[in-house]
C-alpha cells in the first residue's frame, strides 16, 4: 500500500502539481493548486510512512479522505470492478477505466494497520520501545535512594 501511494505521488510531481491541480479544477475543486500540493505531500509522506510502519496514524485520515474523494468524484461512475478486461487484441488486452475497488481495498488496508498496528518492524514499534526503556531510566534516576524521589 505504501509503495502504491508512493508512486502515484511521485508520478502526480513528475508530471508538475500544475497538471494535477488543472485537473482538480475541472473538477471543481476549491483552491486547486494548494489542494494539488496537500495531495502529493499526503501521498508520498503518507506511502513512505505506510512502508515504515511510522506515524501510520497520523496520516491515515487524510490518506483515506484522498481516496474516498477519488472513489465519489473519479471511479464511482465506471462501477466497481478495478479490472475492466474489454478485448484482448494481437496488441493485447485492453482495459477499461477502472472502478473504486482499489480505493476501498485502501482504506480497508489503511484501517488494519490503524486497528491491529504496523507490525513488530515498524519504526513506531521501536519508537515506541525506545521512549518506554527511557521512561523507565529516568524514573529510575529520580527514585534515588530507597525510593525517595530527588530534584533533578
Amino acid at each position: 500500500m505504501g509503495y502504491g501511494f508512493a508512486a502515484h505521488g511521485f508520478a502526480k510531481l513528475a508530471r508538475g502539481p500544475d497538471h494535477f491541480a488543472g485537473i482538480l479544477s475541472a473538477m471543481g475543486v476549491p483552491e486547486p493548486h494548494f489542494m494539488s500540493l496537500v495531495v502529493i505531500f499526503f501521498e508520498i509522506f503518507g506511502g513512505l510512512s505506510l512502508l515504515l510502519g511510522a506515524l501510520v496514524p497520523l496520516f491515515a485520515l487524510p490518506m483515506i479522505v484522498i481516496l474516498l474523494f477519488a472513489a465519489l468524484t473519479v471511479h464511482l461512475p465506471y462501477g466497481f470492478s478495478s479490472v475492466k478486461l474489454l478485448a484482448v487484441t494481437p496488441a493485447g488486452a485492453q482495459f477499461g477505466q477502472p472502478g473504486y475497488e482499489a480505493d476501498l481495498l485502501y482504506v480497508a488496508g489503511i484501517l488494519s494497520l490503524v486497528i491491529g498496528g504496523s507490525g513488530p518492524y515498524a519504526v513506531d514499534n521501536r519508537l515506541i520501545s525506545w521512549i518506554a526503556r527511557r521512561r523507565v531510566r529516568v524514573a529510575g534516576e529520580e527514585a534515588g535512594p530507597a525510593g525517595a524521589r530527588t530534584r533533578t
